[in-house]
């Protein structure tokens, strides 16, 4: 496809992206979210530097984008308003967005985060969560926050958004967190949600969390932070539906994609659970988890699908988890089209994963996990096939593995033994064998 512009306004560059980010090919081989959410095109447009800011990477910007942000909620311009930021590093504290807004980043724009972590604002926890994820009380707000908005785009020439998060970690490491680290990018109570074509890196804790959102597009979006650099989740849709991210990029300290619905007592309370979210072209590594659920899952999570990953240097390759006290139900979780290489371990489904925010959590709110399907999944290098560990009290039922084939390393003489208890279902074409509980039955997956 030809686009037939001048590549150097921005109303063309934003035109551009429009058109990308909707098109498949005309046969139809490859499904997109671009149906979910509609790419929109914002003819009022603003710049930073309109509001004073300066991209020399030493000059703080706070005032600049809260003024330009509150000259876009209050103008109301039919449409929407565009702010632009021009190639530069623009140093800046948190700052809040507003509804009918689009952040544009063009190439070569940095949005970058003072380390002056002594005045970070803080915001009460989330109700589904009944504390700060780390710490009792509240938790600092994101870098970038959203709350009870619709219709906002982060989007660009793949400029970056930096949490120079190395303070944080080092705050975590030495003890000396006084509360929950904040996110790099957290959408609350908001609908109608795109991000892409944005680099997001060194995240201070998790990097990019809708949290009780509805209808999010994620997608073409690069998540860097170092393989040791703590709790840097890449996308955790928690408490939320339909959400699609696909084509991205993920390298992290911490699961790649973690779909999450509350935490023990309160989110069991809070009852909203995640459901409808697709995942779907991803490619990572990080330590820990590429494709996990949970853990934190009392709310519940049904309808997921994660399709066509590629994992590389992983310490789990698939992980469903969960916890006595989670309460919550798993289910109708597909995961297929999964290839993994140097995987500490293929595929890990277990119930005594996760802390607990409290000492009053109820022992007999046992989670329940069932109908999960997971195939066409290929892996070299993996220490250990699979690990399935349900509850003698809720066992997992309904597990469904079929054309799965993950060797082990090359040195290895022989595959490391799947482990399983307290598990029902079936298993078809999976090397080496799954355990005898997903075996010896007749069951027949559907």
């Amino acid at each position: 496809m030809r686009i037939g512009c001048v590549w150097e306004t921005l109303a063309c560059l934003t035109a551009a992206i429009m058109v990308l980010n909707s098109c498949t090919t005309a046969a139809g081989e490859v499904t997109t979210c671009s149906g979910i959410v509609p790419m929109v095109y914002r003819n009022d447009k603003i710049s930073i530097t309109d509001f004073g800011g300066i991209g020399d990477g030493r000059t703080l910007n706070t005032k600049a984008f809260n003024e330009a942000i509150y000259r876009i909620k209050h103008l109301r311009r039919r449409g929407g308003t565009l702010l632009y930021i021009p190639p530069g590093v623009y140093l800046t504290q948190s700052f809040n967005l507003t509804s009918r807004m689009t952040l544009y980043l063009a190439k070569g724009a940095v949005i970058k985060a003072t380390q002056n972590t002594a005045n970070w604002p803080l915001i009460a926890p989330l109700a589904s969560y009944g504390r700060g994820r780390e710490r009792p009380g509240g938790r600092y707000i994101s870098f970038i926050h959203g709350e009870g908005l619709h219709d906002v785009i982060i989007t660009g020439e793949n400029g970056t958004i930096d949490g120079q998060g190395g303070v944080w970690w080092n705050m975590w490491r030495q003890r000396t967190l006084q509360f929950t680290r904040p996110n790099l990018i957290e959408f609350k109570d908001s609908r109608g949600i795109i991000i892409s074509n944005v680099i997001f890196k060194n995240s201070p804790f998790w990097n990019i969390h809708p949290v009780y959102c509805s209808n999010v597009v994620i997608r073409h979006v690069t998540i860097l932070a170092p393989p040791d650099s703590p709790n840097t989740d890449g996308i955790d849709p928690d408490s939320s539906s339909h959400v699609c991210i696909e084509d991205s990029y993920i390298s992290t300290g911490d699961d790649l994609v973690a779909v999450k619905s509350g935490w023990d007592q309160y989110g069991i309370k809070y009852a909203r659970p995640s459901n409808d979210i697709t995942i779907r072209r991803l490619t990572g590594s990080s330590p820990f988890a590429g494709i996990a659920i949970g853990s934190e899952t009392s709310g519940g999570v049904y309808n997921v699908l994660a399709e066509h990953i590629t994992l590389k240097n992983m310490g789990i390759g698939i992980h469903l988890k969960t916890n006595i006290g989670r309460g919550g139900i798993i289910r109708n979780i597909t995961v297929s089209d999964v290839y993994m290489v140097n995987v500490r371990k293929g595929i890990k489904i277990s119930a005594d994963v996760g802390d607990h925010p409290d000492k009053n959590y109820n022992p007999n709110a046992l989670p329940v996990l069932k109908h999960v399907r997971i195939k066409n999944v290929w892996g070299k290098k993996v220490q250990q096939a699979g690990l399935i560990h349900g509850l003698k009290n809720s066992p997992f039922t309904d597990i469904c593995l079929s054309n799965i084939n993950l060797q082990g390393p090359i040195i290895s003489t022989r595959n490391v033994p799947w482990k399983c208890s307290y598990v029902s279902g079936g298993a078809i074409h999976v090397n080496p064998s799954p355990c005898l509980e997903l075996i010896r039955t007749r069951y027949k997956c559907r």
